[in-house]
């Protein structure tokens, strides 16, 4: 469920493409009105006004914005104004550059997405930047925590709800004997499973792993892996059972302690507002005993705030 609020009456993207210009026109932009606007368009709509945009002043939407807003804003902005797909690979891309490495950004994206997000964000990846998505992570990630990236964009996973029980269970046994059960742990098998089930299979797997061994697939995990492989297999795990629940626990990491990890707040908020939102909302505030709106509320300020809060709707 989506947080996004668009006008009840069809706006013209070319309406919003005179109201930007207006607003970028003369000394200081008017950035309230330019946030105030993107902030309530939905992806097409936002796709419709670049288009219209660079058809009306021959200039690129995206540009402007980058002369006209700045610092944290700039960021949230910019990446609002792709589709997911597209905002999925710049997010990757800026993750495995040089200088700005940021490799729980690439498992968080990677190990959330569906296999056909997955599919789809490899192509628009390779055409976007001329590089397979699969060179650079091999170029960054290394060993155990390579392998499992590189398995969840290589092999498509079924997607539909229906469970084969016996092979879950089966599956429960394989990855008990490949972890707690022997010295050391066999990586290949959590691997291989992890990147190979559907999210309803994993969900059924974890439930046989409690019922005969006593104890929780996610505790197996912390205690038999460590580092970014163990992070990779908690998101693919905790993606399948509550992606909402997971998202709110990246969202309150974020903005623990001093300071605020913006980055990540910034990724979240604008990946999952037309997504799961409402949800992600209802799980934080269940969990943290605050709503998500205060929690940014007191992180943020000035027209960074702003956006951000117009993004996550109102307080419910």
């Amino acid at each position: 469920m989506a947080t996004l609020t668009v006008p009840p009456t069809p706006v013209s993207p070319h309406d919003d493409a005179v109201r930007l210009y207006k607003a970028f026109k003369g000394f200081g932009c008017d950035t309230a009105t330019v946030i105030s606007i993107l902030a309530h368009r939905d992806a097409t709509q936002r796709s419709h006004i670049r288009h219209e945009y660079r058809t009306m002043y021959s200039d690129d939407i995206l540009k402007r914005l980058s002369s006209e807003l700045s610092g944290k804003l700039e960021t949230a902005v910019l990446l609002w104004m792709h589709d997911p797909a597209g905002r999925d690979a710049i997010i990757l891309k800026q993750a495995l550059t040089k200088g700005f490495i940021n490799l729980e950004a690439v498992t968080e994206v990677i190990c959330s997405r569906t296999s056909s997000q997955l599919q789809t964000l490899k192509q628009i990846y390779h055409s976007t930047f001329g590089t397979y998505l699969e060179h650079d992570i091999k170029v960054q990630a290394t060993g155990d925590h390579e392998k499992i990236l590189l398995a969840c964009i290589s092999k498509p996973r079924y997607e539909g709800m229906e469970v084969d029980r016996e092979m879950a269970a089966k599956d429960a046994k394989a990855l008990y004997k490949a972890g707690e059960k022997k010295l050391g742990t066999d990586e290949e098998v959590f691997v291989e499973i992890f990147s190979e089930r559907s999210r309803a299979h994993l969900v059924a797997i974890n439930s046989f792993y409690h019922d005969m061994y006593g104890k929780s697939l996610k505790k197996a995990i912390k205690s038999e892996t460590s580092g970014l492989f163990e992070l990779a297999l908690l998101t693919i795990l905790q993606c399948a059972e509550n992606p909402a629940k997971y998202f709110a626990k990246v969202l309150y990491k974020s903005m623990k302690g001093l300071g605020t990890n913006d980055t990540t707040l910034i990724r979240v908020i604008v990946t999952r507002t037309e997504i799961d939102m409402q949800y992600i909302k209802t799980e934080y505030h269940k969990k943290y005993k605050k709503s998500l709106n205060d929690a940014v509320k007191s992180e943020t300020s000035g027209h960074y705030q702003t956006f951000l809060l117009l993004l996550l709707g109102p307080n419910h």
